[in-house]
């Protein structure tokens, strides 16, 4: 198994992000765009200490982006929402 923060890149803190995360128990991370549901699920019960109930993931394009007369694309990433089981949570605050 890859180290956890080869795994788990950072956390997703955005307003969608915090409105799923008060209504579903749902959180979000970027992620390896190599790592499948299962080792994500594994990295972050062992990461956080909470169980896991389903992992769903998407595939996000780069932004095309320009910079004077230069045009470049930022890399391609990887999200994945993780469903909590009832009774746990994961405060990234630390309030």
């Amino acid at each position: 198994m890859k180290p956890l923060h080869e795994i788990i890149r950072k956390p997703l803190i955005t307003e969608k992000a915090n409105l799923l995360k008060d209504a579903a128990q749902i959180v979000s991370f970027e992620v390896s765009r190599t790592a499948n549901k299962i080792e994500i699920k594994q990295a972050v019960e062992k990461a956080f200490d909470v169980k896991v109930k389903a992992v769903n993931t998407v595939q996000q394009r780069g932004k095309v982006k320009r910079v004077g007369s230069n045009i470049g694309q930022r890399n391609n990433w990887k999200k994945a929402y993780v469903t909590l089981e009832e009774g746990h949570n994961i405060d990234f605050y630390g309030v």
